[in-house]
Protein backbone atom coordinates (compact mmCIF):
# COMPACT_ATOMS: atom_id res chain seq x y z
CA UNK A 1 0.00 0.00 0.00
CA UNK A 2 1.57 3.28 -1.05
CA UNK A 3 1.80 5.90 1.65
CA UNK A 4 -0.28 8.96 1.55
CA UNK A 5 1.72 12.11 0.75
CA UNK A 6 2.69 14.35 3.68
CA UNK A 7 1.42 18.06 3.89
CA UNK A 8 3.26 20.54 5.69
CA UNK A 9 2.36 24.16 6.37
CA UNK A 10 5.72 26.38 6.12
CA UNK A 11 5.61 29.83 7.29
CA UNK A 12 7.11 32.89 6.37
CA UNK A 13 7.78 31.11 3.56
CA UNK A 14 8.73 33.95 0.99
CA UNK A 15 12.41 34.43 1.62
CA UNK A 16 15.48 33.09 3.29
CA UNK A 17 15.08 30.11 5.40
CA UNK A 18 11.51 29.68 5.45
CA UNK A 19 11.75 29.54 1.68
CA UNK A 20 14.53 27.32 1.69
CA UNK A 21 12.93 24.48 4.30
CA UNK A 22 9.94 24.69 1.78
CA UNK A 23 12.20 24.34 -0.92
CA UNK A 24 13.92 21.08 0.65
CA UNK A 25 10.68 19.97 1.76
CA UNK A 26 8.82 19.54 -1.29
CA UNK A 27 12.14 18.22 -2.68
CA UNK A 28 12.09 15.27 -0.45
CA UNK A 29 8.22 14.91 -2.30
CA UNK A 30 6.12 16.29 0.83
CA UNK A 31 3.55 18.88 -0.14
CA UNK A 32 3.89 22.11 1.26
CA UNK A 33 1.38 24.83 1.81
CA UNK A 34 3.63 28.05 2.02
CA UNK A 35 2.02 31.12 4.03
CA UNK A 36 3.37 34.29 4.52
CA UNK A 37 1.46 38.03 4.68
CA UNK A 38 2.33 39.60 1.93
CA UNK A 39 0.68 37.71 -1.80
CA UNK A 40 2.62 39.30 -4.34
CA UNK A 41 5.89 38.19 -2.64
CA UNK A 42 4.30 34.60 -1.62
CA UNK A 43 3.39 34.26 -5.43
CA UNK A 44 7.25 35.39 -6.59
CA UNK A 45 8.38 32.91 -4.10
CA UNK A 46 5.87 30.52 -5.31
CA UNK A 47 7.30 31.22 -9.64
CA UNK A 48 10.73 30.52 -8.07
CA UNK A 49 10.10 27.27 -7.56
CA UNK A 50 8.14 26.42 -9.85
CA UNK A 51 10.93 27.20 -11.69
CA UNK A 52 13.13 25.23 -10.11
CA UNK A 53 10.64 22.10 -11.25
CA UNK A 54 8.99 22.12 -7.59
CA UNK A 55 5.46 22.26 -7.07
CA UNK A 56 4.30 23.92 -3.68
CA UNK A 57 0.72 25.42 -3.02
CA UNK A 58 0.93 29.21 -1.58
CA UNK A 59 -1.36 31.34 0.95
CA UNK A 60 -2.01 34.15 2.80
CA UNK A 61 -1.79 33.97 6.50
CA UNK A 62 -0.95 36.41 8.77
CA UNK A 63 0.16 34.72 11.80
CA UNK A 64 -0.91 37.61 14.32
CA UNK A 65 -4.91 37.27 13.02
CA UNK A 66 -5.92 34.12 14.44
CA UNK A 67 -9.07 33.65 13.19
CA UNK A 68 -7.20 33.93 9.88
CA UNK A 69 -5.00 30.77 11.11
CA UNK A 70 -7.85 28.73 12.16
CA UNK A 71 -9.29 29.19 8.60
CA UNK A 72 -6.31 28.54 7.12
CA UNK A 73 -6.09 25.35 9.33
CA UNK A 74 -9.79 24.17 8.31
CA UNK A 75 -9.66 24.72 5.24
CA UNK A 76 -6.58 22.91 4.54
CA UNK A 77 -7.81 19.78 6.58
CA UNK A 78 -10.92 20.07 4.64
CA UNK A 79 -8.65 19.95 1.35
CA UNK A 80 -6.41 17.17 1.93
CA UNK A 81 -7.79 15.71 5.04
CA UNK A 82 -4.45 16.09 7.41
CA UNK A 83 -1.63 18.49 7.95
CA UNK A 84 1.81 15.99 9.05
CA UNK A 85 4.09 19.07 9.32
CA UNK A 86 4.19 22.37 11.04
CA UNK A 87 7.09 25.04 10.64
CA UNK A 88 6.46 27.66 12.21
CA UNK A 89 9.29 29.78 10.74
CA UNK A 90 7.50 33.62 10.33
CA UNK A 91 9.23 36.20 12.91
CA UNK A 92 10.54 39.60 13.06
CA UNK A 93 13.28 41.19 15.03
CA UNK A 94 12.69 44.67 15.87
CA UNK A 95 14.74 46.06 18.60
CA UNK A 96 18.29 45.63 17.50
CA UNK A 97 21.25 46.50 19.78
CA UNK A 98 19.28 49.01 22.12
CA UNK A 99 19.37 48.73 25.83
CA UNK A 100 16.96 47.17 27.98
CA UNK A 101 16.94 50.33 30.12
CA UNK A 102 15.90 52.20 26.76
CA UNK A 103 13.40 50.09 24.86
CA UNK A 104 9.77 51.04 24.56
CA UNK A 105 7.41 48.27 25.72
CA UNK A 106 5.18 48.10 23.20
CA UNK A 107 8.53 47.11 20.47
CA UNK A 108 8.71 44.12 22.68
CA UNK A 109 4.62 43.14 22.72
CA UNK A 110 5.13 43.80 19.07
CA UNK A 111 7.71 40.97 18.64
CA UNK A 112 6.13 38.78 20.90
CA UNK A 113 3.21 39.17 18.84
CA UNK A 114 4.47 37.63 15.55
CA UNK A 115 7.54 35.48 17.27
CA UNK A 116 5.57 33.64 20.20
CA UNK A 117 1.96 34.65 20.21
CA UNK A 118 1.96 33.38 16.21
CA UNK A 119 3.35 30.49 16.67
CA UNK A 120 1.21 29.34 19.95
CA UNK A 121 -1.98 30.65 17.13
CA UNK A 122 -0.43 27.81 14.43
CA UNK A 123 -0.03 25.14 17.13
CA UNK A 124 -3.44 25.79 18.65
CA UNK A 125 -4.68 25.38 14.97
CA UNK A 126 -2.89 22.70 13.61
CA UNK A 127 -1.93 20.37 16.44
CA UNK A 128 -5.31 19.03 17.85
CA UNK A 129 -5.82 17.29 13.99
CA UNK A 130 -1.99 16.05 14.50
CA UNK A 131 -3.18 14.31 18.05
CA UNK A 132 -5.96 12.77 16.91
CA UNK A 133 -4.92 11.35 14.09
CA UNK A 134 -1.60 10.49 16.39
CA UNK A 135 1.09 11.84 13.92
CA UNK A 136 2.53 15.20 13.63
CA UNK A 137 5.86 16.69 14.14
CA UNK A 138 6.40 21.20 14.63
CA UNK A 139 9.12 22.75 14.46
CA UNK A 140 9.81 26.16 16.06
CA UNK A 141 12.37 27.80 14.53
CA UNK A 142 14.23 29.57 17.89
CA UNK A 143 17.80 31.70 18.03
CA UNK A 144 20.77 31.14 19.73
CA UNK A 145 19.22 34.49 21.63
CA UNK A 146 16.43 32.18 23.18
CA UNK A 147 18.69 30.06 25.19
CA UNK A 148 19.29 30.80 28.89
CA UNK A 149 22.34 29.54 29.56
CA UNK A 150 23.96 31.14 26.95
CA UNK A 151 21.81 34.79 27.13
CA UNK A 152 23.51 37.90 27.38
CA UNK A 153 22.91 41.73 26.87
CA UNK A 154 21.14 43.64 24.60
CA UNK A 155 18.05 42.76 21.84
CA UNK A 156 15.70 41.90 24.69
CA UNK A 157 12.47 42.02 22.56
CA UNK A 158 13.93 39.14 20.48
CA UNK A 159 15.54 37.11 23.53
CA UNK A 160 12.51 37.10 25.09
CA UNK A 161 9.71 36.27 21.98
CA UNK A 162 12.61 33.29 21.39
CA UNK A 163 12.98 31.96 25.11
CA UNK A 164 9.05 31.85 25.10
CA UNK A 165 8.89 30.09 21.91
CA UNK A 166 11.40 27.37 23.41
CA UNK A 167 8.77 27.59 26.72
CA UNK A 168 6.17 26.41 24.26
CA UNK A 169 7.87 23.77 22.33
CA UNK A 170 8.58 22.46 25.89
CA UNK A 171 5.29 23.01 27.52
CA UNK A 172 2.96 21.37 24.40
CA UNK A 173 5.98 18.31 24.07
CA UNK A 174 5.41 17.31 27.62
CA UNK A 175 1.42 18.05 27.46
CA UNK A 176 1.25 15.73 24.50
CA UNK A 177 3.77 13.08 25.20
CA UNK A 178 0.88 10.05 25.58
CA UNK A 179 0.67 10.97 21.75
CA UNK A 180 4.46 9.73 21.50
CA UNK A 181 4.33 10.19 17.39
CA UNK A 182 3.35 13.66 17.58
CA UNK A 183 7.17 15.61 18.39
CA UNK A 184 7.52 18.79 18.89
CA UNK A 185 10.94 20.95 18.80
CA UNK A 186 12.42 23.84 18.37
CA UNK A 187 16.07 24.82 16.57
CA UNK A 188 18.35 27.61 16.15
CA UNK A 189 19.56 28.23 12.54
CA UNK A 190 22.57 30.12 13.61
CA UNK A 191 24.00 33.16 11.83
CA UNK A 192 22.57 33.08 8.33
CA UNK A 193 22.54 34.93 5.13
CA UNK A 194 19.27 36.26 5.20
CA UNK A 195 17.77 40.06 4.85
CA UNK A 196 17.77 39.54 8.81
CA UNK A 197 21.12 37.64 9.09
CA UNK A 198 22.88 39.95 6.37
CA UNK A 199 25.49 39.74 4.12
CA UNK A 200 28.57 38.79 6.94
CA UNK A 201 26.71 35.95 8.62
CA UNK A 202 28.70 33.07 8.47
CA UNK A 203 25.83 30.69 7.58
CA UNK A 204 24.13 29.88 4.10
CA UNK A 205 20.47 29.87 4.09
CA UNK A 206 20.75 25.72 3.01
CA UNK A 207 22.55 25.06 6.08
CA UNK A 208 20.25 27.31 8.83
CA UNK A 209 17.39 25.05 7.11
CA UNK A 210 18.75 21.87 7.55
CA UNK A 211 18.05 21.17 11.18
CA UNK A 212 14.51 22.70 10.65
CA UNK A 213 13.99 19.51 7.71
CA UNK A 214 15.15 17.57 9.95
CA UNK A 215 13.02 17.80 12.72
CA UNK A 216 10.25 17.69 10.13
CA UNK A 217 10.73 14.63 9.04
CA UNK A 218 11.66 12.45 12.22
CA UNK A 219 11.22 8.89 12.01
CA UNK A 220 9.15 7.61 15.08
CA UNK A 221 10.43 7.13 18.15
CA UNK A 222 12.41 10.56 17.70
CA UNK A 223 13.52 13.02 20.05
CA UNK A 224 10.24 15.93 21.19
CA UNK A 225 10.45 18.48 23.48
CA UNK A 226 14.21 19.47 22.47
CA UNK A 227 16.33 22.50 20.91
CA UNK A 228 18.84 21.87 18.29
CA UNK A 229 21.21 23.03 16.22
CA UNK A 230 23.54 21.55 13.30
CA UNK A 231 20.77 18.39 14.46
CA UNK A 232 22.48 18.45 17.67
CA UNK A 233 21.02 19.10 21.31
CA UNK A 234 21.90 23.01 21.90
CA UNK A 235 21.40 24.20 25.66
CA UNK A 236 18.39 25.83 26.72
Amino acid sequence: MTEKKKTAVVTGANRGIGLEIARQLAGLGIRVCATCRDETVGKAAQQTLKAEGLELEFRVMDVTNRAGVMALAADLLEQHGQVDILVNNAGIALDKWRSALELDPQLIRQTMEVNFIGALNCCQAFVPAMRERGYGRVVNLSSQMGSLEKMTGFLLAYRASKTALNALTRCLADELKETPDVLINSMCPGWVRTSLGGENAIRSVEEGADTAVWLATLPTGGPSGGFFQDRKPFPF
